[in-house]
């Protein structure tokens, strides 16, 4: 899919972030489509590609409150969600909020720790809250989380449950640069990083509202019928032993909805939907063991997926 045209309110936003993360338009548009779609993203790749440095600029841009989580294996749930101390003067305990209770949270690799303290970010990942001791604490608005793991190492690790991955509105990889970009970045960080020369160019309040303009995208109700199209036919391939959730259906909507929006649309097209149906439906999908130990790849399921599904003619921009 090409883009030829951003919506001029988020433009500021995105060429501020240029300035740090050079030659990945497309991987800002994820990000900030997840953002506006009320999601979080998952970025799985190899050190030293900028996924960090990604996360830090998007929180810089946005004016927001940031937060860095690094999960190691000794890491315990109440490190990420807070935890009740007794205050000797008060004589009751007082809740301590942790690293989660942020605005942009990094939460750096991830799979390095256990499956007790991955799990304690399942209620904040999806309901933007907190429980703890019996006590439901709101996260501060607008909360998004960023999640990093490296694929190439596998000792010390543990891969996300099928049930946390779900969570995540959209998975992708950053990609090494070509030539030319990986110049441009020794250039430009040749006296100082460009992270410590941007500013805020939103706020928190401008985002929330973009979130509620996003709401009002039209979404034609043919471009309905092959969402769900399409999430159904998931559970229809050979190739797959679990197919996508409901869950699934409604976040290729939503990020369908915020792509158009940031493309200066007021409705979605299907080129929306294909563009983000490998992002959005990739981590959900679960292959047999017969598909991988044939090298069947997530990337080939999707794309004939893609293949079989009719795609309707509508552009989604009838009255």
């Amino acid at each position: 899919m090409t883009f030829d045209e951003w919506n001029p309110k988020v433009e500021p936003v995105i060429q501020n972030i240029r300035k740090v993360i050079v030659g990945k338009d497309e991987v800002i548009r994820l990000v900030l489509t997840a953002l506006l779609a009320g999601g979080h993203c998952l970025i799985e790749d190899v050190p030293g590609v900028g996924k960090t440095m990604l996360v830090r600029a998007t929180a810089k841009t946005l004016g927001c409150h940031f937060r860095r989580i690094q999960f190691t294996p000794d890491l315990l749930p109440s490190d990420v969600t807070g935890v009740s101390i007794y205050n000797q003067k008060t004589q009751s305990f007082e809740f301590r909020p942790g690293p989660i209770f942020g605005q942009v949270v990094l939460a750096d690799e991830i799979n390095r720790t256990s499956p007790k303290t991955q799990s304690a970010l399942l209620q904040a990942l999806e309901e933007h809250s907190v429980t703890a001791d019996g006590e439901t604490y709101a996260l501060p608005a607008p909360f998004f989380v960023l999640a990093t793991e490296n694929p190439i190492e596998f000792e010390g690790t543990f891969p996300l449950p099928e049930a946390q991955l779900d969570r995540f509105l959209l998975k992708f990889q950053m990609g090494y640069p070509s030539v030319e970009e990986e110049l441009q970045i020794l250039k430009g960080q040749q006296r100082r990083h460009p992270i410590d020369e941007i500013d805020a160019v939103v706020d928190p309040k401008e985002i929330l509202a973009w979130r509620t303009s996003v709401r009002d995208v039209r979404v034609d109700e043919e471009l309905q019928k092959y969402i769900v199209a399409l999430v159904q036919q998931t559970r229809n391939l050979t190739d797959v032993y679990l197919g996508a959730s409901p869950r699934a259906s409604l976040a290729l909507f939503r990020a369908a909805q915020a792509l158009a929006f940031i493309s200066n649309r007021t409705y979605v097209i299907p080129d929306d939907v294909r563009f983000l149906a490998p992002y959005v439906l990739g981590h959900r999908l679960l292959l047999t063991a017969d598909a991988r130990l044939s090298g069947v790849g997530v990337d080939t399921v999707v794309n004939q997926l893609l293949n079989v599904v009719p795609v309707p003619t509508t552009q989604g921009a009838l009255p």
